[in-house]
């Protein structure tokens, strides 16, 4: 929304810009009018009309999602996970502009009306004169012409022929026109100059029409010679106005503009064409809003391990990434993926393990005590970078953001030890293929209640022999808990149950709830934190989202898995913890 709305005013500022620069001046008053009216509201339709043909039209780089890495997952879940209010403070600033900018135009309103309640009414074939006691005013409203009596009395009848141009071609309709515009878009200050310009030009067009049928020396003496109350009303044409005057007498002496001058009016065509390829280049929005479940391991944190190592299998596996490579077609379209050493399989296989084979590798080297050293603020830190796989399978241009230097020199050379690949292929061709990497971590300090079990080797067996009831980290249990139906090594149950319970949200999660909430468009997530206890069973639903519904929708789906067979460690069921995003786009 708020990109469309940056676009209007741009698009807006643009036009408005032409017209100063090269159109306001000129005596093609129909033109001009036609121009101010249509501009406005083409700035509104252009950021709807997209074009894939002026998508391709210039080459696009694009980069392969790569999932975040998480070092220490658990505690970024549990901990650090804000949730968005459901009170949109921008979205209630702005109706509540819109109320404020409703109730002045109906004050106004209602001080034309009294205005025509209160005073003499003349009604004649196309117009009605509105004859004012007390202000000394000259303006119109639709078919109303207000003036004071006493000009009347005088025969000041080129007052009269001006505002009957107003009333004959409909001026006020075009103010009503901005005047409406302010309403809905109060904070956009361009609506106000469209209405000063056509303003203005309102008053070029009766002038004009008037000194066809008067002398002008006669007019001019007129419009100086009056002092007449102006109105603080913007819909409404009024016969004077200091501000307006010079402007009006200049125009009325101007020459009329040579035809040839009307090849200006062209100027649109280029501008037009480039806000329609700017606009054409945003991010399709999807039509519908679709349950796009994540699944990834609750792992304990780095220091189940002695000595801080962090644990190969902290990872977060995302099964529906939309992915895209970095050349000249899209990463969906390239017949051969890179792959990472001693992967195989198919192209997804391989699509798949080259992701944990990275993920392993950086969960490996990174130095998670460099973030102790730096003494960062508590919270979630996240690094974002950026490499290539070449066409030769080396891995270059490595480029990292982080909040600290420190952080983004160890992330870069980290991915530098990432082995050589096998470069990904695109009709027999060795390509480059670029990656976006985030790496996230916790810093420690004050934290929430929920605090991760610090289990070594030797409490975890103590507390099996005891018969205490513990709930483990995925990474430290022998047998992952097995979903109903799979089968195969551990490697595989682990994978088939991710993707059973994967597609057991995606069907069942109701995702057209989020269309009735007034979300704010974009994407939205919910995180659920649950337990597979040592008799399989779904236990301890928890969950966080923008919106309570959303939560009580969460914990309904997750609570509805099937028993499984539970985890093991030494032999003995134990429970265990997992954590479950799920994210959806609402439009």
């Amino acid at each position: 929304m708020i990109n469309f709305i940056l676009q209007v005013v741009l698009f807006q500022a643009l036009f408005l810009a032409v017209y100063d620069f090269f159109l306001q001046k000129e005596t093609f008053f129909k033109w001009n009018r036609f121009y101010l009216l249509l501009t406005p509201v083409l700035a509104f339709v252009i950021p709807f009309l997209k074009f894939e043909s002026l998508q391709k039209s210039v080459p696009i780089q694009y980069v392969e999602q790569l999932p975040t890495v998480f070092l220490n997952p658990q505690a970024v879940i549990l901990q650090t996970v804000k949730i968005e209010s459901s009170m949109n403070y921008f979205e209630i600033g702005f109706y509540v502009g819109i109320v404020l900018f409703l109730i002045l135009f109906l004050i106004k309103l209602f001080k034309i009306i009294q205005l025509i309640v209160t005073n003499e009414v003349v009604k004649s074939e196309n117009f009605k004169l509105v004859l004012l006691n007390k202000k000394k005013s000259a303006f119109s409203f639709f078919n109303y012409i207000f003036i004071k009596r006493d000009f009347v009395k005088q025969k000041v009848f080129s007052i009269i022929q001006h505002e009957m141009v107003h009333c004959k071609q409909l001026h006020t309709l075009d103010l009503l026109f901005f005047e409406f515009l302010k309403i809905a878009m109060w904070f956009n200050p361009l609506i106000y100059v469209y209405q000063n310009r056509i303003t203005l030009l309102h008053e070029y067009i009766s002038d004009a029409e008037v000194v066809k049928k008067t002398d002008k020396h006669n007019y001019f003496n007129t419009i100086l010679s009056q002092t007449f109350n102006v109105e603080n009303i913007s819909f409404i044409n009024q016969f004077f106005k200091h501000s307006l005057i010079k402007k009006r007498i200049a125009m009325i002496t101007k020459n009329k503009s040579q035809k040839i001058k009307q090849l200006k009016y062209l100027l649109m065509i280029p501008l037009i064409g480039g806000m329609l390829v700017l606009s054409s280049f945003e991010d399709k929005k999807e039509s519908n809003i679709q349950a796009l479940p994540i699944i990834d391991e609750v792992i304990s944190s780095n220091e189940i391990i002695e000595n801080v190592k962090v644990e190969e299998s902290s990872k977060v596996l995302k099964k529906n990434d939309t992915l895209i490579e970095t050349l000249d077609v899209p990463f969906s379209e390239i017949e051969n993926v890179p792959v990472f050493p001693g992967c195989t399989g198919t192209e997804e296989e391989l699509k798949k393990c080259l992701q944990e084979g990275i993920t392993n590798h950086v969960n490996k080297n990174f130095n998670t005590n460099l973030t102790k050293e730096l003494k960062l603020e508590p919270g979630v830190q996240r690094i974002y970078v950026m490499f290539k796989i070449d066409k030769d399978g080396n891995i270059s241009d490595i480029k990292s953001r982080a909040s600290h230097k420190a952080l983004e020199d160890e992330a870069i050379r980290v991915v530098s030890l990432l082995p050589k690949m096998t470069p990904g292929k695109h009709k027999s061709n060795f390509v480059n293929v670029k990656y976006a990497l985030p790496i996230a971590f916790k810093v420690d300090g004050k934290i929430a209640k929920d605090e991760i079990p610090k289990y070594t080797k030797k409490r975890i067996d103590s507390l099996i022999s005891e018969n205490v009831d513990v709930d483990l980290p995925f990474a430290v249990i022998e047998n992952v808990p097995v979903f109903p139906g799979c089968e195969g090594s551990e490697e595989e149950l682990k994978a088939c149950i991710q993707e059973n319970i994967t597609n057991h949200v995606a069907k069942n999660f109701n995702s057209g709830l989020a269309k009735t909430l007034g979300l704010k468009p974009g994407i939205k997530r919910v995180f659920v934190i649950f337990k597979i206890n040592k008799e399989g069973n779904i236990t301890d639903v928890q969950a966080r989202a923008p919106h309570e519904n959303l939560e009580e929708e969460a914990v309904r789906v997750v609570s509805s898995l099937p028993k499984m067979i539970p985890g093991k460690y030494g032999g003995q069921a134990v429970g265990v913890k997992y954590s479950l995003p799920i994210a959806f786009k609402v439009d």
